[in-house]
């Protein structure tokens, strides 16, 4: 149910998505949808956190590196375009135009940015590494935006770039973002 809830979230945005839809795709009926997430908002939320879950390096087990962090991120970013990673990525940015799912949106992003700015070493009680925060940010703007371009606007040659011509610059900069050792 998940699964094509982000699918129809990310495709057709909050607003034009009904549950209705969602069922339909995910071969359930509405109750059941309605019996473990409660509404719409509900099932939202729980798939903004399920995105959130699956991209954030450590949600499962801690990352042992800043290196694994910047692996896992460029896993999910340089997907071919028509994967399900990338339209995950849409989902947080997409706007809804509903004030309950917008919100629903802006702390998952606030929660990202911040669990991702704290495996490159940031912690809200050291002022020292409070810059890591914002490139947390930069590196998720990043992200974002090289979705966007592949899949919603198809820009070339970004939208036909394979997994190899993205990983090497997109390392080197998210390098930059967020290894402090450099």
């Amino acid at each position: 149910m998940v699964r094509a809830a982000r699918r129809r979230f990310a495709t057709e945005g909050y607003r034009a998505t009904t549950v209705r839809h969602i069922a339909a795709d995910a071969g359930v009926n509405v109750a059941l949808i309605n019996r473990y997430f409660g509404s719409k908002e509900g099932l939202f939320e729980a798939c903004m956190n399920r995105t959130v879950d699956e991209l954030d390096p450590q949600t499962r087990v801690r990352a042992a590196s800043v290196d694994e962090v910047i692996a896992r991120l460029l896993t999910h970013v340089v997907e071919a375009p028509n994967a399900d990673d990338p339209l995950q990525l849409l989902l947080l940015l997409r706007s809804s135009g509903d004030e309950n799912a917008d919100a629903i949106r802006r702390r998952t992003l606030e929660r990202f940015t911040e669990q991702l700015a704290a495996a490159a070493g940031w912690s809200a009680e050291v002022p020292a590494s409070q810059p890591l925060l914002l490139r947390a940010q930069m590196a998720i703007a990043l992200m974002l935006g090289l979705v966007m371009l592949r899949t919603a606007t198809e820009v070339q040659p970004l939208a036909s770039a394979s997994a190899d011509q993205l990983t090497e610059p997109l390392e080197q900069v998210l390098r930059v973002l967020l290894d402090t050792r450099t």
